[in-house]
């Protein structure tokens, strides 16, 4: 594997298990296995590593989500079907949330950069929406019912606020 890519499968692995601020660049280096020089190498800053991970989590989950609908899909719109996707994830990753969202609350005011990978693949979401869902209110009603689904299973451990937040869906679109 890739220094980089070690770097940043290890990133993921620690600040899921103990956030972003309480997880240190010299904990990452050590349980990478890796030299500082080789971190340093490949990110300037913790900062940096940080939207690199983040990048990595959006190809990922976006791919995930894109296979999964594809496979998945029947007489069930994609729409629809994203919301299996999530408690298919919640299974998978054991109510881990959305890592965005995690990383954000973590965040202080001096990290635009962040920021903007965070609302970039909110933004994305967004859009996946409404490409699929002809009315922008529609579109941007689903979205925001798909985030607080997701918000709301990682809080109770539970997929019924999937399965609640699918059937109005389903009330909307039809």
């Amino acid at each position: 594997m890739k220094v980089r890519d070690k770097l940043i499968y290890t990133a993921a692995r620690l600040f899921h298990q103990q956030g972003y601020n309480s997880t240190g660049i010299n904990q990452i280096i050590d349980e990478a296995g890796i030299a500082k020089g080789s971190f340093y190498y490949n990110f300037k800053s913790k900062e940096e590593l940080c939207i690199a991970y983040l990048e990595f989590r959006h190809e990922h989950w976006f791919t995930k989500l894109k296979q999964y609908v594809k496979k998945h899909v029947n007489d069930t719109s994609e729409v629809l079907c994203a919301f299996d996707f999530l408690i298919f994830m919640n299974e998978l990753e054991n109510f881990r949330g959305c890592s965005f969202l995690n990383i954000l609350s973590e965040l202080n005011e001096g990290d635009e950069k962040i920021l903007q990978v965070i609302q970039s693949h909110k933004n994305d979401l967004r859009t996946y929406f409404n490409d699929r869902i002809n009315d922008a209110t529609v579109g941007d009603h689903v979205y925001l019912l798909f985030e607080s689904a997701l918000i709301e299973s990682q809080l109770f451990k539970d997929q019924w606020p999937i399965i609640k937040s699918k059937n109005i869906v389903q009330s909307l679109i039809n």
